[in-house]
């Protein structure tokens, strides 16, 4: 018998019901969110302009699986209409990438295989969106550009601006274009220039974090599919359900809970995943969750959390901006990269870690004419922060 021929799948019966790259055919508990998202691309069923759409909400509580359930719904519905135009749907992950990059992508989704590729070098920007906005006339129809993570962009404006003028300003004349951004960051709105903002005129949607009890409902649909009949025992469900609701309401760190604990029965040879199999793995899979939300994060926001976490540890105290800042730009030194030199900039990272749910913000009162001051504190155990940041600057590229 060979090395593996001794292993049997004793509780799984489709496993990759809990893998990240599951679409899934029903989106349980997000109805509202739905039914938003279909008015605000309506028009495009009847050959007109849709709305552009950005949706705000933590990673995790459904932003891109409600995005590809409604994007496909779309296209089936289209399809069946001989008086609606043609959908053609391009999906860009904005991190790390330019504006340039990015229309690039946009370009060569577009070619036809037999066509040469838009090259990574030589033309400019404004080359680039000339060549687009010529194959999104060859092709016709309405073009949803997807971009994920648009947070993460270093020029959100010089893109935004450009779609949603494109038809006014003669660029696209048959071609039509509706813009979908999907972001973490709340505030991202708010650094956006205001001609951008007036512009676009966007439709928003926010997808709060999930309760146990929905989180719930999500694990028993999947725990049907994933495990053979009665190999998941409701204590397992109702565990990682407390644990992710508990944590950040991401429905990606239950279903993840879940998987491993399926994974560990199985390693055990048990043939019941139970409670007891959550327990035993939940620190490592909410370490590796920790992980991927912080380095999901830009450069210098990962900086600013790490300088907060080394004065916390080195102190035992919280943190005014200024001495985060002092302690940011150290660490930025020591990692080689050329630190931020404004107050503002660092109270921004800082705000958007209050938001994701990394810092804690009290106010503090610094007396009659004192102005608003605040301190920042790390909302999760230092040292694993720490480690993480670690962990994630010795990983190659």
């Amino acid at each position: 018998m060979g090395l593996f021929g001794d292993l049997d799948d004793t509780i799984y019966q489709d496993k990759d019901v809990l893998k990240e790259d599951y679409q899934p055919d029903e989106i349980l508990e997000r109805e509202a969110e739905i039914e938003e998202y279909k008015h605000a691309l309506s028009d495009a069923v009847f050959g007109r302009t849709p709305d552009n759409v950005f949706l705000f909400g933590k990673a995790g509580v459904g932003k891109t699986a409600v995005t590809n359930y409604v994007l496909t719904e779309l296209q089936a519905e289209v399809d069946q209409r001989d008086t609606a135009d043609d959908v053609h749907i391009s999906r860009v992950n904005c991190n790390n990438e330019s504006v340039y990059s990015i229309v690039r992508t946009l370009i060569n989704n577009l070619i036809p295989p037999s066509g040469d590729r838009f090259p990574a070098k030589g033309p400019s920007k404004a080359d680039a969106f000339e060549r687009l906005y010529r194959e999104m006339e060859r092709v016709g129809g309405t073009h949803f550009f997807v971009f994920d993570e648009i947070d993460h962009l270093s020029d959100p404006d010089s893109l935004l601006y450009e779609f949603p003028r494109a038809r006014a300003n003669g660029y696209l004349e048959d071609a039509r274009v509706g813009i979908i951004g999907i972001s973490n960051n709340y505030t991202f709105r708010n650094t956006l220039s205001s001609k951008v903002k007036s512009t676009l005129m966007e439709q928003e949607i926010s997808f709060s974090t999930y309760d146990a009890t929905e989180l719930s409902t999500i694990l028993e649909h999947r725990a049907e599919r994933a495990f053979v009949d009665g190999a998941c025992d409701p204590s397992a469900i109702q565990a990682c359900a407390a644990f992710a609701a508990k944590d950040d309401g991401s429905a990606r760190q239950a279903i993840d809970l879940l998987l491993g604990a399926g994974d560990n029965a199985e390693k055990n040879g048990d043939d019941l995943v139970t409670a007891d199999h959550v327990e035993a793995i939940h620190e490592s899979v909410s370490r590796g969750q920790l992980k991927d939300k912080i380095a999901d994060q830009t450069m210098h926001c990962q900086l600013v959390l790490e300088a907060l976490a080394l004065h916390q540890r080195d102190t035992g105290d919280t943190a005014r901006t200024k001495q985060v800042m002092n302690r940011y730009q150290s660490v930025a030194r020591d990692h080689n990269v050329d630190p931020l030199t404004t107050l503002e900039s660092i109270r921004g990272h800082l705000d958007d870690l209050n938001m994701l749910g990394f810092l804690l913000r009290t106010e503090e009162n610094r007396g009659q004419g004192g102005g608003r001051s605040y301190r920042w504190e790390v909302d999760m155990d230092i040292e694993t922060v720490i480690d993480v940041r670690e962990s994630i600057d010795s990983t190659p590229t």
